[in-house]
């Protein structure tokens, strides 16, 4: 009878173990110094060996010349569990045998010794689906087990686990197995079944994995049965659902080309052809989060698994767009696929989300609308020339610069100014304008300021109570008048009339700059370029030095 790939080379010692390395030198270390537990758990992603190492761990401690790092396989024990029918190896699901009543009976099997072997070694799959009663039914003898007794708990959900539990074993986590190993490993087996395979075909397989050894292996048995002994690259990928780089790569023509149209032609053929929506946005995704680490870090980085053809045609891609174009691409595909998940019109949404792209291609910064006003006249921002591979094309972000409004006529004059605001009141507003207190010398501003026998007082309305009685405020008067000084409020129901500080009306010195900025040449051309905007404030930067 045909055996699958995925168990007919399944590992059976820790020598024949991928991608594994730490869980592999731990355990061989431990079975070496007959340091045993009496519990594991083996924790992490699907297909990358938690049960096929409890099985090696327990070939390793029942071979009748163990505990050994090394099984013979030809003893009884050994060919038991190889077989899948061991004595005294007891392997359990737990995601049909979750209750408490299934942990009594275990725990009750755990008194009795093995019948034939050293140890009696229970392994539980999908340990997470286990109930909370049954796992506290399960905790004592999980901490005192007699001594010929294991466990070794498997589980994708390592989080589920409850720490009474966790706190009693030794803990494992396994990785998804590195791109280059299983690619290899891949190779190693077609070798074996005789299979002639492109470079590209193993590649898809190995991706398809997604760092599983297991899937990537029911990846290449559905290709073998589909395509024969020879694998092709393209029918490979018709067979997976994946997609080529040489159709990704039409979205980043019609990117460079700022091509609105082709966009909706790719997604058109993508629906004539059959091809889910989902899946075409999942590979873009992937696609471009691989040019923007080709941009970064180059195609030698091993942080894009793709073959070497693959990198290189990376490399060239990449070198025509900048950092920031990709990094804003790959932004709007990631919100494309998340919205593509619960929409109800999926062409549709895959299409407004292409133009998206074609649109954010054409935007300009700021910096390059000012080199263009410096240049002279401001005509309609033109669309983006196509870069070449040795000048890429900066994509900034979207310029937000608001353009100045007419002028606004200038407030009336202030009243004349009162003999007791004094020069107190210019010096107090100098030092917290410098520091940036602008909040408490707003509050200067609308008091009467006067000084007393150690005492300051400041006469205004309730609304700058609070920035009156500020410690700034009292460190203002401290430090300006170089002592200790007591500050009295009086609060007046309107507001008081003061002179302008420094006696300089200060709105006017404002309205001034205001004017001046306004009637600057180049200014004028942001209020043509950008009609309908207004102007929120402007500084002095001479001033503020």
């Amino acid at each position: 009878m045909y055996q699958v790939i995925a168990r007919k080379y399944r590992p059976k010692s820790f020598a024949e173990l991928i991608g594994q390395e730490h869980v592999r030198t731990t355990l061989e270390n431990a079975l070496s110094q007959n340091r045993i537990a009496h519990g594991y758990i083996l924790s992490g992603q699907r297909g990358t060996g938690k049960t096929t190492v409890a099985r090696i761990v327990a070939r390793c401690l029942n071979c009748e010349q163990g505990p050994t790092i090394s099984p013979c396989g030809t003893c009884a024990s050994c060919r038991d569990i190889s077989g899948g029918n061991p004595i005294d190896v007891i392997e359990i699901d737990a995601a049909s045998n979750r209750g408490i009543n299934e942990m009594r009976e275990l725990r009750e099997s755990v008194r009795f010794r093995p019948a034939r072997d050293r140890y009696k070694i229970f392994i539980i799959d999908e340990a997470h689906q286990i109930t909370n009663e049954a796992f506290n039914a399960l905790l004592k003898t999980l901490e005192e087990p007699p001594e010929w007794v294991v466990f070794i708990l498997c589980t994708t959900e390592s989080h589920k686990i409850p720490n009474t539990i966790a706190s009693r074993c030794q803990q494992f986590s396994f990785r998804s197995v590195d791109y280059t190993q299983l690619l290899e490993h891949i190779r190693r087996i077609c070798e074996k079944e005789n299979i002639t395979a492109e470079e590209e075909a193993l590649s898809v397989l190995t991706l398809a994995g997604e760092g599983s050894v297991r899937d990537s292996l029911s990846a290449l048995d559905q290709a073998i049965a589909c395509c024969g002994d020879n694998l092709q690259a393209t029918e490979v990928r018709r067979l997976l659902g994946r997609f080529s780089m040489a159709t990704l790569e039409l979205v980043t023509n019609a990117l460079l080309e700022l091509n609105s149209t082709r966009m909706l032609e790719i997604v058109q053929e993508l629906e004539h052809t059959g091809q889910n929506l989902q899946h075409f946005c999942r590979e873009l995704c992937r696609f471009f989060r691989n040019l923007l680490v080709a941009r970064i870090s180059g195609a030698d980085t091993r942080l894009i698994a793709a073959s070497a053809n693959e990198r290189t045609r990376l490399e060239q891609l990449a070198a025509k767009f900048s950092e920031e174009d990709l990094t804003r691409y790959l932004n709007l595909i990631l919100e494309l696929f998340q919205g593509l998940q619960t929409s109800l019109q999926p062409r549709m949404h895959l299409e407004l989300g292409l133009v998206k792209l074609v649109h954010a291609g054409r935007l300009q910064s700021v910096e390059e609308l000012i080199a263009q006003l410096r240049g002279g006249s401001a005509p309609a921002p033109p669309p983006a020339p196509v870069p070449t591979a040795s000048t890429p094309r900066a994509t900034p972000a979207p310029a937000r610069f608001t353009a100045p409004a007419a002028p606004k006529a200038p407030p009336p004059a202030p009243p004349p100014a009162s003999a007791s605001s004094g020069d107190l009141r210019s010096r107090l507003l100098e030092w917290l304008n410098d520091r940036g207190q602008t909040f408490i010398a707003d509050a200067v501003e609308h008091s009467m300021v006067s000084e007393g026998k150690g005492e300051v007082e400041f006469v205004t309305t309730k609304e700058f109570k609070m920035s009156v009685q500020n410690k700034d405020m009292q460190k203002a008067v401290d430090a300006v008048l170089g002592r200790a000084t007591k500050i009295k409020l009086t609060l007046t129901d309107q507001a008081p009339v003061v002179a302008p500080s420094g006696g300089v009306d200060r709105r006017a010195q404002e309205d001034e700059a205001t004017t001046r900025a306004l009637s600057n040449p180049e200014v004028q051309r942001y209020r043509d370029l950008f009609p309908g905007s207004e102007v929120r404030a402007v500084r002095n930067l001479k001033e503020s030095q």
